[in-house]
């Protein structure tokens, strides 16, 4: 079987292993028909989501006070249903700006109420990350949102702030379950599946019980937290095959050893191509400042564009692909998901330095 060494940033790798297991269960599921073709109201779909919500609480060492919500439109619908959802003509939304998703999802609270800024590094270009500790919030603050990771820059917040009584929102869209987080600091987090949840389609919403009755603002029922949570995900036509995918990646998380395990492996995949790049003398040069990079968007740029577009083109005749920088920003970017293999980044670090022999 031939595979390539995939770097997209999403929709991104799988696990061999998972791709295998729902090559078994495409056609016959147990039942005599497809997973796609079963009926969201069937007994086995309402299994299959009752599994998913508990290994992912179990995965994330949360207790029954929160609740796992699926549903589609990805984060950028989260962008809209957080303010939609928390915010009100008295109560204002607070954003922290570390990238362009970050911006995105401020921009859209804007046009629905009160969003303030209380942090940025946009005039920084993106190649920091903001202060939080001088983060003063007032005390009509309805939430804090706050990007975890910022996958087209290459940022990472390490630490968050405390944000007492107020709840702090994360959208962790690339980096949830790459890495051990005290996740019951957050009232709620979100992602949408491509990065390390699996494929496309699918978006998971974890919110704290007592942040999800203030959802009391009257708004279209499909975009109501409180819709997802009385019908268990089930109100309309969920992406059910993107759902039985994540539960399939996620007992795949949990044979690797957990987040903990995880941790110690993208680390050390992140830590291959950093050195690459620290070590080239300016051949290869990371976008953002070294307390700030990301584990999971590792970016860089070269001389000029012409010398990364064939780093591109012959990457792609070497066996990778998806490493060409984002539309917005250009450069390079090797996005190391959980699936990626150690062995992968291994060998874009060894191509690197070869590059770099036969160009520098």
């Amino acid at each position: 079987m031939y595979r390539i060494n995939n770097f997209n940033a999403g929709p991104a790798a799988l696990p061999i292993e998972v791709l295998c297991q729902a090559q078994d269960k495409f056609i016959e599921y147990g039942n005599g028909m497809s997973i796609m073709e079963m009926s969201h109201r069937s007994k086995a779909v309402e299994q299959l989501f009752e599994e998913t919500r508990q290994i992912m609480l179990e995965m994330l060492g949360l207790n029954s006070n929160y609740s796992v919500l699926f549903m589609s439109g990805g984060a950028s619908m989260q962008f809209a249903m957080v303010p939609l959802n928390l915010m009100s003509t008295k109560r204002i939304g607070c954003y922290v700006l570390s990238g362009s998703f970050s911006e995105k999802a401020y921009q859209e609270a804007q046009t629905l109420g009160n969003a303030k800024i209380v942090a940025s590094s946009k005039q920084q270009n993106w190649s920091s990350l903001p202060a939080l500790n001088a983060i003063r919030l007032e005390a009509d603050t309805a939430y804090m949102h706050i990007t975890t990771n910022n996958t087209i820059e290459g940022s990472q917040f390490q630490t968050f702030p405390s944000t007492g009584s107020v709840p702090l929102i994360g959208d962790m869209t690339s980096d949830l379950l790459s890495r051990k987080l005290e996740f019951n600091e957050f009232s709620m987090f979100y992602a949408s599946a491509q990065k390390n949840l699996g494929p496309a389609g699918a978006t998971v919403v974890v919110i704290r019980d007592d942040l999800l009755k203030e959802c009391v603002n009257p708004i279209p029922t499909i975009l109501n937290y409180k819709t997802y949570a009385q019908n268990h995900s089930l109100y309309n036509t969920p992406p059910v095959h993107s759902i039985f995918m994540m539960k399939l990646v996620l007992e795949w998380l949990k044979r690797q050893g957990g987040i903990a395990e995880m941790e110690k492996i993208n680390v050390q995949k992140a830590n291959l191509l950093y050195d690459v790049i620290d070590s080239s003398g300016g051949f290869y040069k990371g976008c953002i400042e070294k307390p700030f990079r990301s584990m999971m968007n590792i970016t860089w740029r070269m001389v000029d564009e012409e010398v990364e577009k064939r780093f591109v083109r012959e990457s792609e005749c070497n066996g990778f692909d998806g490493l060409a920088g984002h539309r917005s920003v250009g450069g390079l970017r090797a996005s190391a998901y959980n699936a990626v293999p150690y062995q992968a980044c291994k060998a874009l670090a060894e191509f690197m330095i070869d590059f770099q022999n036969r160009n520098g």
